[in-house]
């Protein structure tokens, strides 16, 4: 029984939008990384953050 309500409640979890943060976070501390290089870091950043936006307003 336990694993029948762990497995529901992982469903549950993985249809919201914590499927699209689990893609996203990684890519937005990608792009804090990147934005340190000089001269083309934070339009590097800037363009990363832009689709990491546009991934997070997808509906799951």
């Amino acid at each position: 029984m336990p694993k029948i309500i762990v497995i529901l409640l992982s469903a549950v979890m993985l249809s919201s939008c914590v499927l699209t943060k689990v893609v996203t976070v990684p890519m937005r501390v990608g792009g804090a990384v990147i934005s340190i290089v000089p001269g083309i870091g934070e339009e590097i950043d800037a363009a990363i953050d832009e689709t990491a936006d546009v991934i997070d307003a997808i509906p799951i």
